[in-house]
């Protein structure tokens, strides 16, 4: 019997060999067949169709269809977009003058001036419009045509010619040098002697810049530190290892990355002695903190190190790599999904398994699992990284949109600061109820028209009741309710005035110090950071948060919310 067992044992094993045989041939077979038929019909398309074809712009639009229905950051990367691939996700280096535009009317205008580069030297400013680079008349490009004239060597001559206001145009010669956007946009001391660090991104050298910040805070004896990640979309994986080991000490797990690839499949752990093991430390994100940012927040979470304070991170747990491809094209994979310290993974949206109409579900609260910090405070997976503090995002008065949509806000902005030759310090700076004035009557013959949601409602009642046939009877006190709102909206301009005068002094505080202004205008407004403040100077609150009896035991298990489809992933896998 015992022959026999060893003989068929023998037979089932040729069999599952045959098999796996077959199958791995049989998927050699569906791959070949697929591409000979992907290949024919590009070629008998090439050679038949009625209309020349952009061969290189059907290849893309072919694999674009091909990969959307994955995730969307798995992408083919031809290329003609390698260079503006490798500035967007690996690096902030490019040569030019330091200035961002904008279109408008086909006309090109100034719509940013970086501090210490040659546009803010040269005396270019926000609202300056832009008629000529070298020689090359910029009536009707767009921003990417003008984008590529700003753009070249360092060192290289660049020609501009330039109007301001109703003056004549102005010609300067301005040389390009290296631009350097750093990740860290922002460092320095607030409130309450807290250390206060602003990381807009995950691309080469943060954690080093970061480190540069900490180092800088720390000479001041701060008594906490705030590392704001808001509306930070990501980026490379172990920068944001890094910047937890300046907090963590070292030989701790921080994330692991898992996916179908056994070889792919790794562990970060903290490498190094770290920069600040002990101070307090908050850790500031919102709907738009995403991939290296919920992994740096969601890691200090689980290992008690931080409090997270802010709204629900975006959610996005996934890891992409790189790979090359023929003619120094790239194609961008998602590759794995990345878990940290307490095991949960933070992804929201199922790309998996779609609707039938192709929509992307999001994990249902009944399908989120329970998870345990160092500490035995309960987290959850699959909805982001959830504040121990939540603070909620107000949102903009529909005025105040329409006048930063219109631009009338950047228009005032470009008026003031050619009339007025210097400011108050940022921190001090306020626009006075007479300038506040002063911007209403310039509005006077503006448009910045906008419906507010109950003019909406209002119109959608015209609507059903027109279509049932019963508008009729109540149009009269229709038309007295649309009076009403009329005169309502005029009273906006004085009923927001608050919040529109805090995106004035913002705009106009950047035009004399620069991105650095804009943040320190917007501190004496900024409840998350005041949050953070009083957060960190209640000890004993500190403490009963990171045991599990403070504000996230109240808050208890997250609710989904609405996610931007506007958060961009940028995390890769550095391995360049």
């Amino acid at each position: 019997m015992k022959r026999n067992y060893k003989k068929w044992g023998f037979v089932g094993g040729i069999l599952v060999l045959a098999i796996g045989i077959w199958s791995f041939n049989d998927d050699l077979f569906q791959i070949s067949k697929n591409l000979d038929v992907f290949a024919s019909v590009y070629k008998e398309v090439n050679i038949n169709y009625v209309d020349d074809i952009n061969s290189s712009k059907m290849i893309k639009t072919g694999v674009d269809a091909m990969l959307e229905g994955l995730d969307p950051y798995t992408e083919f990367v031809p290329e003609s977009e390698i260079e503006d691939y490798r500035l967007h996700y690996v690096s902030t280096q490019y040569g030019g003058i330091g200035a961002g535009i904008f279109a408008r009317n086909n006309k090109v205008y100034v719509s940013d001036v970086f501090e210490g580069f040659p546009a803010q030297k040269s005396d270019i400013r926000p609202g300056d419009q832009l008629l000529k680079i070298n020689d090359v008349d910029l009536n009707g490009k767009n921003n990417d045509q003008v984008s590529q004239l700003l753009k070249g060597s360092k060192g290289a001559t660049v020609k501009l010619l330039l109007k301001r206001n109703e003056s004549e145009p102005v010609e300067k010669k301005i040389v390009r040098d290296e631009i350097k956007q750093p990740n860290v946009s922002y460092y320095g001391m607030v409130d309450g002697n807290m250390g206060y660090i602003k990381l807009d991104k995950f691309l080469e050298n943060s954690a080093e810049e970061v480190t540069t910040a900490l180092s800088a805070i720390k000479k001041n004896n701060p008594n906490g530190i705030i590392l704001d990640l808001r509306s930070n979309g990501g980026g490379i994986l172990q920068e944001a290892v890094k910047i937890v080991n300046l907090f963590v000490p070292k030989n701790v797990e921080i994330v692991s990355q898992k996916g179908k690839i056994k070889e792919k499949n790794f562990t970060y752990s903290t490498q190094n002695t770290p920069l600040e093991p002990n101070l307090p430390l908050v850790v500031l994100v919102n709907g738009r903190s995403a991939s290296a940012s919920e992994i740096v927040a969601g890691s200090l979470q689980d290992l008690d190190r931080a409090i997270i304070i802010g709204q629900r991170s975006y959610g996005k747990g996934l890891v992409q790599q790189t790979f090359n491809l023929p003619y120094n094209s790239l194609v961008k994979i998602t590759i794995a999904k990345y878990y940290v310290p307490s095991g949960r993974c933070v992804q929201a949206l199922d790309y998996t398994h779609r609707k039938d109409d192709g929509s992307v579900v999001k994990v249902a609260d009944s399908l989120m699992h329970e998870f345990k910090t160092k500490d035995g405070r309960s987290v959850y997976d699959g909805g982001g990284v959830y504040p121990d503090i939540f603070v909620k995002q107000d949102r903009f008065a529909n005025v105040t949109q329409a006048l930063v949509s219109k631009l009338l806000i950047f228009d005032y902005a470009t008026l003031y600061r050619n009339t007025h030759s210097k400011i108050d310090d940022a921190h001090t700076f306020h626009l006075t109820d007479a300038e506040y004035i002063d911007f209403v009557k310039f509005l006077a013959d503006k448009n910045y028209s906008y419906t507010t949601a109950t003019e909406k409602l209002v119109n959608s009642l015209k609507t059903e009741a027109t279509k049932e046939k019963q508008f009729a009877s109540i149009q009269a006190e229709y038309e007295a309710l649309k009076t009403k709102m009329v005169n309502s909206k005029k009273n906006d301009l004085q009923q927001n005035k608050d919040e529109i005068k805090q995106v004035l002094e913002n705009e106009i505080a950047s035009r004399y110090y620069y991105e650095k202004g804009r943040y320190e205008t917007n501190f004496k407004y900024d409840k998350e950071l005041a949050q953070s403040v009083k957060i960190m100077q209640d000890k004993g609150q500190i403490v009963a948060i990171l045991k599990g009896d403070g504000n996230y035991k109240v808050i208890g298990k997250p609710q989904l919310a609405m996610i931007s489809k506007k958060t961009e992933d940028k995390d890769t896998i550095n391995d360049q």
